[in-house]
Formats: C-alpha cells, structure tokens, sequence
C-alpha cells in the first residue's frame, strides 16, 4: 500500500446529498460532512464549502481525491442524471489544485469496498451460504436505484460499471400490475429505478392510492416510510412492502444474470434505514421465488450493508488502485520507467527518482534549484538523472512527464467480460489499442529516432529479424522498404537467423524486432551482427538485454501474456514503429528514392499520397534532407 504523504479527499455525490470526509491514514476518516446539493449552485462550490470548513492547513494538503458519484462516468465530461450538476473532470482536479482526481460511479465504489467488509459491517437477511471467489452482486436504492458487481481476479476483484437499474420493470402480481399500469401513464419505459427510489416510492405511494380508490396525499419519500414503519398509514406500510417485494425480484435477477454465488449486497441510502422491518419484509421470500431457479437463489445469501463509510471505502480503494498504477507499467510511462530503472541508478541518483516519483507535479513544475534541493542533490546530478532516462535534459524529462500526468485517471487496460455487448467490446478493444498507442507516443524520443531513421536511409541493405507472433511485423517491414528500393529482406526461422547474420557487411543495418528483448536467439543475431560491423536497431522493451546491446533501441513497453492469448496490442505497435520508420526514411530520400522504382510503383505510390500535403521544397532536395527536418516535418502535420 502506498503511504499517504497527504490527507486524500472523498465524496460520495448523490441527487439530493454530497457527502465529505478526508482520508488521514489507511481506513481512517475524519472531518465528514453532508451537505444539500441543493444548497449550492454546482459541484465546485460544495467541494469548496466543505474544504473552506477544515481546520487550517489541511485543506492546503489535500493533493489526492477520488469522488463517488449517482452516474455512469464515461470520459472527462460528468452529466448527473438525477440533478443538475455537471462539470469536466480535468478543469475540476485543475480548479482545485489537485495532483490526482479520480471520479467513479457510486455503486462501483460501493461494490469495491465489500471484500473490505468485516462481519459486524453487514447483516445477513436469510439463509445462504456465500461461496468463495466467486461473483458478488450489489444493488441500492436512494435517489435512483444503483447496480454493480465483482469479477474475482486472481489478486482481487475488478468492479462493473452498470446501469442495471434501467431495466425493465416486470410485475409479478396484481398490486405490481396496478402499479406498472399508473407507472405507464406517466412514462414511456417503466424501469426498476422509476420504482426502486425516493421518487419511487412516491410513485408506488400513489399508484397504490389510485388502486384503492382514495386520495393521495402530497407525502414525499421520508414520511411514507416513516408512516409506514411506524404502523400509522395502511396505504404508505403496502407502499413499503410493495418496495421491499420488487427489490427481492430486482435482486434476484442480477443473482442469477451474473451467476452471483458469492452474493448479494443491498446498501444505498433507503434499505440499510429499514433495520429489522426490512428482515421481516417480503424481500427474502420474492428473492428465492424464481421458479426452477428456486434452489439456485435459495443457496444465495443477501446481505445488508450497515458499513458507516462504505463507499468512501471503495472510493479509497478505487484511489489507492489508480495512484499505484501510476507507478506501475499501465501508468505515466515516465513515472514507470523511473520505477523500473531506479535499481541502476546511482545513489545521488535514486534521490531524485525518489523525489520525483513521491512529487511528480511538484517536479514538473519547479525549477532546477528547487528540485536539487528537495533531493538533496546538485543541480548537475539532476541533469545526469534526466540522461540516465533517455532524455536531452531537464526540459526534454518535463515535457515527457507533463505527457503522462495530462490526464485525471492513468490510461489503463479496460476488462472484456463475457456480458458486454458487440459495441461494449468493439469500445473496449480500440479503448484498449489507443491507450496503448498513446503510452508509446509519450515514450518516443526524438534523439533515437532521428539516429534510427540515419542509419536505415544510408544502408545499403535492410534486414528484418522477429520470431513467433511478431514475424508478421518483420515481413510488413520487409515489404515496406522494398518499395522505396531499398534491398531488404525478412528472417523469422532461428536457423536461418544465424546463416544470415554470419553474411552481413559493415555497409547493412540489421532491425530486431522483440517485444521481451529477451530471445536468446535474436541476442545471438545482434552479437554476430556486431561482429560482422553491421549496426543494430531494435524495437523492444526498455532495460531489457536486447536494448542495452543494440545501437539504437526504439522503446515499445507493453506486456500481453501470451501464454492466455495472441498479442495483438503489442503488434499494432510494433508495426506502427516501423512506419514511423518507413515514413521518416521515405521523406528522408526524397525523390530519389521513387525514382528507382517500377513505373507502375511509383504510380501506386502517387496514388496513395493524393491528399497529403505536398513537402516543402527544400525537403524535396533527396539525400540531403536530415533525419532532424523529417521529423519536424512529421511532426508539424501530426498536431
């Protein structure tokens, strides 16, 4: 776990209620708030509100937060269905000084703190027996109706963002057939939520009204139940059993759609008030009431969640997830390589990784002296630090890091599950690609890549050598140069590997292509290549044994296990690589590097080049343009 270095803000937002406290050690919170959302005219006044009420100097501390919200959180842009608040995550972590903003849906937040859960947290209602690492459900109503789940990973869970509460409501008797039929007059689609809520229960109140007969009472959520658990109004008791009973078939439901044998959980802000009224409701009985699924949700136990802070919990946890990851490989990519690259570090060195790793805006924006200072380290030993990583120096490492801190949440790999949709996996699966894309763009660096691009445009033959799944990368290469006239060739057999590296000349530039850079046989090529004084530029993983042996190393840092699957991420970035590659040495020889190919080539070539925009006549001089103008020049029209 990582230490806190600072008290770390959470809240849980709701439709009527905006909930605050401050995380001051690991499940320790202090300073809780509630505050009414109507009371304040947008989400940045009652953070500010709560903030402006914290004894003096903590609120100046506060550098992380992590913010529980009643609404499906997809990109920067946070809409609240149930109120009217909205805002821009980015301009909100900025607005608030914050290092670290992180906003989720409520009851994701809620389902990842029930494995933190102690018995006396929670209050079984019924029989069951949970099975262990097994699926979890949970469901609440409050000012809608939340659902979410737990999917057991090998070292945890991974939480599902849902809106389950829209589905449709479905009756099982006449009172919920008398309330479907007033529910439909009043709206085109009658979902779970419209019923499973403080609104809901004023719709049920009424619609019960109607079916009796009698008046409705302008009653709001809090004294129907009051009424109601008091004895005193017939109409609001049969609105809270109704409630009760449509919650046990919404639960129900979700146990058997996600297969929840580990459970299900009922928090929110309605059912955790009910107490013992709620044990004795008619929820269990509807729950176990599935026809020949009847056994199945009768070996299912549903809890109540009685946890104080529950959400601020998994809101903690979902943070402390997000800050770790920020170090870790799915995290800044900088931030990563310093995590990775520490232990070769020198010890005046190691100060400041550390001290950048512990304050990474901090470091981005303070000068030379300020961070020397901090690391207790000389101004020159800083600049050594930034070399060490591969960059041209303080600037070059700000500009990197500032790449990888740019947004509120660390792009991460987002789970496929056996649920989604054809669309929900389409989104996932180029989600996943562009994450990965966009991690490789923050690690270029602009010095290999211009010596990459100055050997491969002056050699006098190319080639290409890849094993296992990425020998389709080397044949794409291989074809790529060959049609700027460049004589290339691909190797993908180990034995063949070795005949070919024992004829290089010190005029041929050799590519290794290696996602591990750990192939002993492609280690072998580059010593032989070395020794044949051929050059060597590779694509693989930093600090690997490939990297640190080649002439150039272009940096590709993704890890897939391909002992569960075909690495296709990692390809795709290989293969984009190579067109950097391709397109650098083709804008670097100009001219004269169509000029020696077939007339039908070059007019394929023309062909594909309609619509780009024409280079500058001094890049169009052929052997003279340097690799440093090319990517200039790609750069320029990239932005």
């Amino acid at each position: 776990m990582m230490p806190f270095t600072s008290p770390r803000l959470l809240a849980d937002i709701g439709g009527t209620y905006a909930r605050f406290t401050l995380e001051t050690a690991a499940g320790v919170f202090q300073h809780a708030a509630s505050l009414r959302c109507a009371e304040h005219a947008d989400f940045h006044a009652a953070v500010t509100t709560y903030l402006a009420g914290l004894p003096a100097g903590l609120a100046q501390a506060v550098e992380h937060a992590a913010i529980a919200i009643a609404n499906p959180v997809e990109g920067d842009e946070v809409r609240m269905t149930n109120y009217h608040w909205q805002f821009s995550i980015e301009q909100m972590r900025q607005r608030l000084g914050l290092a670290t903003l992180v906003v989720v849906n409520d009851f994701t937040a809620l389902a990842m703190a029930l494995p933190r859960l102690v018995p006396a947290q929670r209050r079984q209602v019924g029989g069951g027996q949970a099975r262990e690492n097994s699926v979890i459900g949970v469901l609440g109503a409050g000012s809608g109706l939340g659902v979410s789940g737990l999917i057991p990973l090998a070292d945890g869970y991974v939480a599902l963002g849902t809106e389950g509460g829209h589905t449709s409501f479905a009756p099982r008797d006449e009172r919920e057939i008398a309330i479907l039929r007033y529910g439909l007059q009043r709206h085109p689609h009658l979902s779970f939520e419209r019923l499973l809520s403080g609104p809901g229960l004023e719709l049920i109140y009424r619609a019960l009204c109607e079916h009796a007969g009698q008046a409705a009472e302008a009653l709001a959520a809090p004294e129907i139940t009051r009424r109601a658990l008091a004895g005193s109004d017939a109409v609001c008791t049969e609105t809270l059993q109704a409630f009760c009973n449509v919650l046990g078939t919404t639960a129900s439901n979700l146990a058997v759609t996600l297969g929840a044998l580990g459970g299900i959980y009922i928090g929110g802000g309605i059912v955790p008030r009910l107490g013992e009224w709620f044990d004795r409701s008619g929820f269990r009985a509807r729950f176990e009431d599935k026809g020949r699924f009847s056994d199945y949700c009768k070996a299912i136990p549903t809890y109540v969640v009685t946890a104080e802070h529950a959400t601020f919990s998994g809101a903690s946890a979902i943070l402390a997830a997000q800050l770790r990851t920020l170090l870790a490989d799915q995290g800044s990519a900088l931030l990563s390589q310093i995590q990775r690259a520490r232990d070769s570090l020198s010890p005046a060195e190691k100060r400041v990784a550390d001290h950048v790793l512990a304050h990474p805006r901090s470091a981005l924006s303070d000068p030379i002296a300020d961070i020397a200072r901090a690391a207790q380290v000389s101004q020159p030993t800083v600049i050594r630090f930034c070399r060490s990583l591969g960059c041209e120096g303080l600037s070059d490492f700000k500009l990197r890091l500032a790449s990888g801190l740019s947004g509120t949440v660390p792009l991460t790999h987002t789970q496929v599950t056996g649920s989604d949709s054809v669309l929900e996996l389409g989104v996932k699966v180029l989600g996943n690609t562009a994450s990965a894309i966009l991690q490789v763009r923050d690690q270029l660096n602009r010095d290999t890549l211009v010596r990459a691009i100055d050997l491969l445009a002056a050699a006098e033959r190319l080639d290409f050598f890849a094993v296992g799944h990425y020998r389709v990368v080397a044949d794409d290469a291989q074809f790529k140069f060959l049609r700027f006239g460049l004589p290339s060739a691909s190797y993908t057999e180990p034995r063949l590997q070795q005949l070919a590296a024992r004829v290089l000349q010190p005029s041929d530039v050799v590519v290794i292509i290696s996602s591990s850079g750990r192939v002993d046989d492609l280690l072998s090529v580059c010593d032989t290549a070395h020794a044949r004084g051929a050059a060597v530029v590779a694509i693989t993983a930093s600090h690997s044994p490939l990297a640190k042996k080649a002439d150039v190393a272009l940096i590709v840092d993704h890890v897939e296990d391909v002992a569960t699957h075909v690495p296709m991420v990692s390809r795709i970035l290989h293969l984009l690589v190579i067109d950097i590659l391709a397109v650098g040495v083709a804008m670097k020889r100009g001219a004269d590097s169509v000029a020696v190919l077939p007339a039908d080539t070059v007019a394929g070539l023309d062909e594909a080049q309609q619509g780009a925009p024409p280079l500058p006549a001094t890049r169009r001089a052929g052997p003279g343009i340097s690799a440093a103008g090319t990517l200039a020049h790609l750069t320029s029209h990239s932005r």
